[in-house]
């Protein structure tokens, strides 16, 4: 199993060098947003067609993870390209200084991006390595589970981008649709999708190591990429403190009572 797990590094060493390189040449490192769907997606369809055997496990896997992978990669494209760097990477510039300032964007950045996709699809690995059978009782709670999260992310990114077009809801905040139940139902969402992803992956192979992929995506998600920024960017707006008192988090539920 060891070639499998070199050949992915190899293969994601190989993807972030190209992305860092566009980076650099259009000066901008916030590309590697667009990158890290993708970067599943290299993961899934490279395995699947050198290394598995093709079952209908491992095709299903490799399926979900190219919806994913694409559909969050070109929103995520179409919602940057053309705005300049993002402002997370430009405080990253400003910490890091004018030492050294490519290196640091390539470990601090593209390397570490990397090595956490490298652990994060440790399942689609699993999937991919390992003789299948038909499927069992966990896939099809797993495939369940995963389209409720990409329902959730992807109805939640277009119910933004939608209320984000209509110039009078300029400096608002969204609270409407999904929106109304949590804060985040786009990171709930992709949460979501990757336990979905570990009950498929257990069905193939019962490993609880592999636990550590939903979990760092779940904790990253909610306490360090993902929701810790965003929330830290309104926390001085009024409506947003008033929607957050009356809305969940991450987990969706009903709003309270004021």
């Amino acid at each position: 199993m060891d070639s499998i797990y070199i050949f992915s590094a190899l293969i994601l060493l190989c993807y972030f060098v190209i992305f860092f390189i566009i980076g650099q040449i259009v000066n901008n490192n916030s590309i590697v947003d667009i990158a890290w769907g993708l970067g599943f997606v290299i993961v899934a369809m490279s395995t699947y067609f050198i290394k598995s055997d093709m079952s209908i496990r491992s095709t299903l896997l490799t399926c979900i993870i190219t919806i994913w992978g694409v559909r969050l990669s070109l929103y995520i494209g179409k919602r940057n390209i053309g705005k300049g760097e993002d402002y997370r990477y430009v405080n990253m510039r400003k910490r890091w200084g004018t030492t050294l300032p490519r290196l640091k964007a390539f470990l601090n950045v593209y390397v570490l991006q990397g090595v956490l996709l490298y652990i994060i699809a440790q399942p689609i690995l699993i999937v991919n390595y390992n003789v299948n059978t038909d499927l069992k009782l966990l896939d099809y709670l797993g495939l369940t589970v995963w389209i409720i999260g990409f329902l959730f992310e992807a109805i939640g990114d277009h119910q933004l981008r939608k209320f984000k077009l209509d110039p009078k809801n300029k400096g608002k905040i969204m609270k409407y649709g999904l929106w109304k139940y949590t804060r985040h139902p786009n990171y709930f969402g992709e949460a979501t999708m990757w336990w979905g992803i570990l009950l498929i992956a257990l069905s193939s192979k019962l490993n609880l190591l592999i636990i550590i992929s939903p979990t760092i995506m779940t904790l990253l998600l909610l306490f360090v990429s993902g929701v810790p920024l965003l929330e830290k960017k309104y926390k001085d707006n009024s409506e947003f403190i008033e929607y957050a008192k009356i809305t969940n988090k991450f987990i969706p539920g009903f709003p309270k009572k004021k």
